[in-house]
């Protein structure tokens, strides 16, 4: 299987201690990989390093083969992604918002943007500014503008963020059928257990900044009862925390 993402020895420390150490992982083309852990483990600050919004203090993350740190502009060619909050220009709309993006890319027409705002579930809201959307409604047009230039990569920092329960049945939907139809590979972080278990086909398991465990979502459920009892065994196997905690 072709290698889509290489990180290794990917290491950040911040001067209160925290940060990630040591974390090595392979990404496959097709992978909807699941980053999971709860708030604080250092799934932001991988994925920041990963498209380049922050340097690693050690190690490097390679993508299609090419570094993030000395090929910055091949690595990211194909990728697209949505790093904590979904940023976006509040007095334009939604439309125009796209519209500006879509200047990047000389394949996404005007049709292109009608699409993802239909896919993300926002188009009739299209001539809506997102100053006065939601954080849900901001998370969906910071999903549309991810997906905007068909991207082979999606890097995706908690992305049902902020939405209720029909619309994380939708993004887990959308999800799949990029993967399905259209070959996107995915990395997504998540502290939403049950999603994490609906959406991905492998896991790795995050916390205190260490990379505890990688597997295949159907070993996992072939062996324990939930994803939640996976994740607990793995964390009490190292001694951290005690079933209650989490």
């Amino acid at each position: 299987m072709e290698k889509v993402i290489e990180i290794s020895d990917l290491t950040k420390i911040y001067p209160n201690g925290r940060g990630i150490e040591g974390i090595n992982l392979d990404i496959y083309a097709g992978d909807i990989f699941g980053f999971l852990g709860p708030n604080g483990a250092g799934k932001t600050t991988a994925m920041k390093i990963m498209t380049g919004l922050i340097k690693a203090d050690r190690g490097d993350v390679r993508i299609f083969g090419h570094s993030i740190r000395d090929e910055y502009e091949k690595a990211m060619a194909h990728v697209g992604c949505l790093i904590e909050i979904a940023d976006s220009y509040p007095f334009l709309t939604a439309y125009e918002n796209l519209k500006q993006m879509a200047r990047y890319y000389p394949d996404v027409d005007d049709q292109r943007i009608e699409e993802v705002l239909q896919l993300t579930g926002i188009l009739k809201y299209k001539q809506e500014k997102p100053r006065r959307f939601s954080l849900g409604m901001k998370q969906r047009l910071g999903l549309a503008a991810a997906i905007l230039s068909r991207p082979k990569v999606l890097i995706l920092d908690e992305p049902l963020n902020g939405l209720d329960v029909e619309g994380m049945i939708e993004i887990r939907k959308l999800i799949l059928h990029l993967a399905q139809n259209e070959g996107t590979t995915f990395f997504i972080s998540s502290h939403l257990i049950h999603d994490v278990e609906l959406t991905c086909n492998r896991i790795g398991v995050i916390f205190e900044g260490k990379l505890l465990s990688v597997d295949r979502t159907e070993n996992i459920l072939n062996n324990y009862a939930t994803l939640e009892n996976y994740f607990v065994s793995e964390v009490e196997r190292y001694g951290r925390i005690s079933s209650s905690a989490y």
